[in-house]
């Protein structure tokens, strides 16, 4: 898509947005005024969140005349991408993502920083999970050395968190003794059919992939070491350590130790403040809704949504909405 029809794509939502909102005083019906979120794919959890978000939009579509869809993507750098492109007017993005793409660092290096990247809210925690197979002997992270692992698919959150945790142990792939690169719609299959020993999947929890893996075959979860994480958190801002309950899948008894990133909403600073607003609205005006959407989304509370794990400056209307209710000075 070329910088001329992003623009004009922009244009247009700004001036449909402005058609629609001065339709009603003008006893006209409104226009509708489309919005697409870039999500993840179909077994992880963005995409269901971000259908329950776009839900809650729908539901107020007569009044503020904006329609919003769901995309199924690669993830986030796949997201990050398609809003710098102008493909997209929101997108869920790891927390980590997030601030690469800011400030230009990690893969996002070569681009820049993303100064028009806008953050809205953050969601659920997304903890870096690592699931084996039982028969592999794989209790701590130590003993993946020379087994099968699957690090997750090149431009992926999993694999760039995958690799700061790979920097944090002094490791490469090479200490592997074979890497796959498998998106999460495969690593279940190949793990309980012995392709893979492990996989590595950055996600909230309870999630569908992972329970499709513990219902074919035996597979326990594995903890980082408490060490780590503390140089983790202390080296990066947007990580924090967090428990996993143990019992959320089948054979999963204990509890696991590692640390999480936060899933957030993004759009670009050229996206108009009531389209922004509008959205916000619908998902806080309807909390217990939401929450009651998705199991990922039952613990999330409005102060850690707006305050934990944002790496961009807030978009005008979400801060507006924010400030209306008095959670921002």
């Amino acid at each position: 898509m070329s910088i001329r029809k992003n623009q004009s794509r922009r244009l247009a939502l700004t001036f449909g947005l402005l058609a629609a909102l001065s339709a009603p005083m003008a006893g006209m019906a409104a226009e509708p005024v489309f919005i697409t979120m870039g999500t993840g794919g179909m077994t992880g959890v963005y995409y269901p969140t971000g259908g329950a978000i776009c839900r809650l939009v729908n539901q107020g579509r007569a009044e503020h005349g904006i329609r919003c869809s769901v995309e199924s993507t690669g993830g986030s750098p796949h997201n990050i991408a398609s809003l710098r492109r102008g493909e997209l007017e929101l997108g869920m993005v790891q927390s980590d993502v997030e601030y690469q793409a800011y400030q230009g660092t990690g893969p996002f290096a070569e681009q820049g920083p993303y100064q028009e990247l806008r953050s809205v809210f953050a969601l659920h925690g997304e903890a870096l999970t690592i699931v084996a197979r039982k028969e592999a002997n794989i209790h701590s992270f130590e003993d993946l050395k020379g087994k099968k692992v699957n690090i997750g698919n090149p431009g992926s959150g999993h694999r760039e968190t995958m690799d700061s945790l790979l920097q944090a142990y002094g490791w490469s792939h090479d200490d592997f003794g074979q890497v796959s690169e498998l998106r999460p719609a495969e690593h279940s299959q190949a793990l309980c059919n012995n392709r893979i020993d492990a996989f590595v999947y950055v996600v909230g929890h309870p999630n569908g992939s992972i329970r499709e893996a513990a219902s074919a075959c035996e597979v326990n979860l594995v903890s980082i070491s408490d060490a780590v994480v503390e140089k983790l958190v202390a080296e990066h801002s947007y990580y924090r350590p967090v428990t996993l309950a143990g019992g959320q899948y089948r054979g999963t008894e204990e509890e696991i130790h590692t640390f999480e990133v936060s899933a957030n909403l993004v759009t670009h600073a050229s996206v108009p403040e009531p389209v922004i607003y509008e959205l916000t609205k619908a998902v806080f005006d309807h909390f217990e809704q939401f929450i009651r959407m998705h199991p990922s989304l039952t613990s999330l509370q409005p102060a850690q949504m707006i305050g934990v794990g944002l790496s961009a400056p807030l978009h005008p209307g979400a801060s507006r909405y924010f400030r209306e209710k008095g959670w921002l000075e």
